[in-house]
């Protein structure tokens, strides 16, 4: 993708004096108390607000929190907790962290080497339709762009994509420029074979993700409830397991995209159930063929779990959406286990996303043994859909004007 990169607007020197505006991903979780539970958002946006301060801008930073109504405000969608945070992690915590600026629209007083955080930007009338009026108004604040938001790449809000437009120079910061170069190694210029895990609970939600990556990968991993609507559509099995009967055709339609192109949908060849959906219940290996009317298929089993460990082990690329069990239950996870391992162990580039994915990440502490982890679910599962995200297609015309 053919893009300007904040990272070389700094080393060219063009960065120094200049009203700098960022937008970054701190929508944070946070309790009932409004403290941050968890920061790593904020934690991952510091790299590129430090770079712009070091280049020696005057640097504006917002970003949504929350599902605030717009023309309203309400303490709950105020960012001053992400203000304070900020300011500790960039060593400005003393008094109150890096200053919020609550009416920012007019103008923003801002000198070079300081750092402002602009109030939620999703309060404002028109920010989600992509006012280009409002788009123009956040445009005139800043002399330089810089889009380091993958997590609302998928939206072409005022924010996001108008003043991108508007604004005199228009970039990619450090974390969605890293998105987009890994996504473009992964689906557009990959190393074969490209394998592809897609997992989750309906066929309906990731239809179009999977006819999409069938008409790229050499292998189609499915898992979940995915994956009994596919054994179903083969013939087997699947007792009273969740699955979408009424896309059987739809899979089968994946499986023949597949089979057209001589690759493949692996169909589990054993499979882990129970009676009931629960943490204690008692687990049983069977034959995929052998599934009774009154079985849950939980996980893939384990000989169905190395067949694919070894598909993984000899990828050249792997994108890797959704655990292909229900891991949480200790009884449970022996499929997604093996796999993350086994794309640990593989050479071939990985890039995950998706929430359920990245918990599993953790749970097996492979973080450094994934080529990229996506931070975007929405934005990435768009990418496998083989959509073009608004904030890549903006950056990209910008890059040419």
């Amino acid at each position: 993708m053919n893009f300007i990169r904040f990272t070389d607007l700094c080393a060219q020197g063009r960065v120094q004096g200049q009203r700098v505006f960022i937008r970054a991903d701190l929508n944070v979780p946070q309790d009932d108390e409004g403290h941050i539970t968890e920061d790593t958002r904020i934690r991952a946006s510091v790299p590129c607000i430090r770079m712009a301060l070091e280049a020696g801008a005057a640097v504006m930073v917002t970003s949504h929190l929350g599902r605030p109504t717009e023309g309203e405000f309400h303490p709950q969608d105020t960012l001053a907790p992400v203000a304070q945070r900020l300011g500790e992690l960039l060593g400005q915590s003393a008094p109150h962290g890096v200053r919020l600026v609550s009416d920012w629209l007019d103008g923003v007083q801002v000198a070079p080497g300081q750092v402002v955080l602009l109030e939620n930007c999703r309060i404002h009338k028109g920010e989600k339709k992509n006012d280009p009026e409002l788009a123009q108004r956040m445009a005139k604040l800043c002399d330089i762009f810089v889009h380091d938001a993958f997590g609302t790449a998928h939206r072409a809000e005022a924010s996001t994509y108008g003043i991108a437009q508007f604004a005199p120079i228009a970039c990619a910061g450090p974390l969605l420029a890293a998105e987009m170069d890994a996504i473009s190694r992964a689906l557009s210029h990959p190393k074969r074979p490209l394998v592809a895990i897609v997992a989750g609970s309906k066929v309906s939600t990731k239809l179009t993700i999977l006819k999409s990556l069938a008409d790229k990968v050499d292998q189609l991993i499915v898992g979940g409830g995915i994956a009994n609507t596919f054994m179903l559509a083969a013939g087997l099995p699947i007792g009273k397991s969740l699955a979408e009967p009424d896309l059987l055709d739809a899979a089968r339609e994946v499986m023949a995209l597949m089979k057209a192109r001589g690759a493949a949908v692996p169909i589990p060849v054993d499979v882990v159930t129970a009676k009931t959906f629960k943490a204690d219940a008692p687990a049983q290996i069977k034959a995929a063929a052998a599934v009774a009317d009154d079985d849950l298929i939980l996980d893939i089993g384990p000989q169905t779990a190395d067949l694919l460990a070894a598909q993984l082990r000899g990828a050249g690329t792997i994108v890797w959406n959704g655990p292909v069990g229900v891991f949480e239950f200790p009884a449970f996870e022996n499929g997604t286990r093996t796999l993350a391992h086994a794309i640990a162990d593989s050479d071939a580039f990985s890039i995950a996303g998706g929430g359920d994915t990245l918990a599993a990440i953790a749970k097996y502490g492979i973080e450094q043994k994934v080529g990229y982890i996506s931070t975007g679910g929405g934005a990435f599962l768009e990418v496998l859909e083989g959509k073009t995200l608004p904030a890549f297609e903006i950056l990209q015309q910008r890059a040419v004007s």
